[in-house]
């Protein structure tokens, strides 16, 4: 009977038999369960929505008095059930202590690595597992780690894996082609992904999925759509891959089209698709669309998924309404590093740097472990308000504490608090102490430093080096421009602007929009389409004249027309 509900997914049911069989064995000793009896209820806990870390440990607990923690099942289903429950700890520890593994045990653990996000240790142990005697990986073992491979962006190790897949004739069925095709699209090698997508007979939305999800990391939208429209029966996940996919894009435009369409087909969008979306309505500080997808969540128990509380903490800070964010932070149960984050990054990009370090310490003392987004979030908050010694601080825990590695984005905000603070030339010796390749996110960190302090010099040197890294940014050439112009070098200044104009380079018009009751309205700068222009030129003319009656004079260091001729 325990075999035949979890045949049928029913996992509960699973769980409460297996409990009465226990109860019952415990008071009459006539049914003992067995290894495959218990290796069966680890599988339906693992699986089950209801399960818990406690309840397993329960379970640990009885296979310990009872004798089968030699049993290879048994030590299987233990291994998985404590990486699904994001115990890696405890189940790479049992995996150690296994006198006898198998297949499945090494797969077990392999898979708990990639799916918990361990994915330097995944190919560690896979490395190992290749190395076994009488052991082969097979197919289950190289999906894992292919999907370790396309979240490190190891080409190198990826291709390793799939040598080793064609010379020993490994069966690739369409599962394997998915992973392996998610793995080269993620990695931008999009041509060897789009011949690997064409050899695979029977494709699912899996492997539609994995080639648009690659075509549109990489800025390859029309691409994307193109295939996308070459699908007969797009499923729902399909449909939310081209949504986010857009959204990444900053293509927010056709999204709203695209969601009709998809409900014009029957589908009703899901939790997924909502935290997709959302992201559309904070790029367009969009407060009554949010609010009309926070109903919507209500209405269809969404209300409670962590990634939709998450995009929704996220819209209303973005359309300044903090205080619906904090409700929002306030009611959620289940506080996640995602929900923190969330809160605290909402703090920070409103320049509340108290607010957002309270959060962070309450974070901590509440047992929530911080991940290298939430560093991020918190030392923003310290850019805005000058806490160099706090930042530096919470930089150094990174690693001490918690063992994480500084990704750029961590370097970038360090660099950024120290050139606000007016500390530019330590921000230059932080960044030539980088472990890893400064980016465009750390040099322009600091030329936004100096953009504030007029150092000609040293922005020449960061120049340098951004014009290097990305040439057709033009924020940097107007900087370097305006330092040149601040400081009198005219002639400097025209070799920039001239340079700008040999590379075909043209400054993007500023944009800017307002929410009214008739909907949502944009403004580019330079342009007078609107129907109300003469109103709304007539109006910011008032706006500037009573700033020039307070004193307030404004300067334009580089015209639009010196730029864009």
């Amino acid at each position: 009977m325990l075999i035949t509900f979890s045949r049928h997914n029913k996992h509960t049911q699973t769980l409460k038999l297996f409990s009465s069989l226990v109860s019952d064995s415990a008071s009459t000793y006539t049914v003992k369960p067995d290894g495959i009896t218990i290796s069966v209820v680890l599988k339906a806990l693992s699986l089950s929505l209801f399960g818990e870390l406690e309840v397993g440990k329960m379970i640990h607990g009885f296979v310990v008095k009872h004798g089968y923690a030699c049993d290879v099942f048994v030590g299987n289903g233990l291994v998985t059930f404590y990486a699904k429950s994001d115990d890696l700890g405890s189940s790479r520890m049992l995996f150690d202590e296994m006198g006898e593994k198998d297949i499945v045990s090494w797969n077990a653990m392999i898979a708990g690595y990639s799916q918990g996000g361990l994915y330097v240790e995944c190919l560690e142990l896979y490395r190992e597992m290749v190395d076994v005697e009488g052991l082969r990986p097979n197919e289950v073992t190289v999906v894992s780690v292919f999907q370790a491979c396309a979240q490190l962006k190891d080409i190198d190790f990826g291709k390793e894996v799939y040598r080793y897949i064609v010379e020993n004739n490994v069966e690739v069925d369409t599962l394997v082609y998915n992973s392996i095709i998610g793995f080269y699209a993620k990695c931008g090698e999009l041509e060897y992904a789009k011949e690997l997508f064409e050899e695979v007979r029977e494709k699912d939305e899996v492997t539609y999925g994995s080639m648009i999800s690659g075509y549109m990391i990489y800025g390859f939208v029309d691409k994307a759509i193109e295939l996308f429209r070459e699908m007969k029966n797009p499923a729902l996940s399909t449909w939310n891959v081209v949504v986010s996919g857009l959204v990444q894009n900053n293509q927010h435009e056709g999204i709203p089209e695209l969601l009709r369409e998809m409900q014009a087909m029957g589908f009703t969008p899901n939790s997924v698709t909502l935290s997709s979306v959302l992201p559309t309505f904070s790029y367009f500080s969009n407060l009554k669309g949010g609010k009309q997808i926070h109903c919507y969540a209500i209405r269809n128990n969404y209300d409670t998924n962590v990634y939709i509380t998450t995009a929704l903490i996220d819209t209303y800070a973005k359309a300044g309404f903090l205080g619906g964010a904090r409700k929002l932070f306030i009611q959620c149960k289940m506080k996640g590093v995602i929900i923190w984050t969330a809160i605290i990054s909402a703090y920070a990009a409103h320049g509340d740097a108290d607010e957002a370090l309270t959060l962070f310490w309450e974070m901590l003392s509440s047992g929530t472990r911080p991940d290298p987004v939430t560093f991020t979030a918190v030392l923003s908050a310290c850019a805005h308000s000058g806490c160099v010694d706090e930042a530096r601080r919470i930089f150094d825990t990174m690693f001490l504490k918690y063992g994480i590695h500084p990704l750029v984005e961590q370097y970038a905000c360090m660099v950024g608090v120290l050139s606000r603070a007016g500390m530019l030339y330590e921000a230059k010796e932080f960044i030539f102490k980088m472990p890893i390749e400064p980016s465009s996110k750390v040099w322009g960190a600091l030329l936004n430093g100096v953009a504030v302090s007029g150092d000609v010099e040293l922005g020449k040197f960061v120049c340098e080096r951004l014009f290097e890294i990305e040439p057709e940014n033009t924020g940097n050439y107007i900087i370097m421009a305006n330092l040149y112009s601040q400081a009198g070098r005219w002639d400097e200044s025209e070799e920039i602007r001239e340079k700008m104009k040999n590379l075909g380079l043209k400054k993007i018009p500023g944009c800017s929009w307002i929410e009214t009751s008739d909907g949502s309205h944009s403004f580019v700068a330079g342009n007078r389409s609107n129907e109300r222009v003469e109103e709304i030129y007539c109006l910011l003319e008032e706006i500037v004249e009573n700033m020039r009656e307070e004193s307030y004079v404004y300067t334009m260091e580089l015209d639009d027309e010196s730029i864009c001729s």
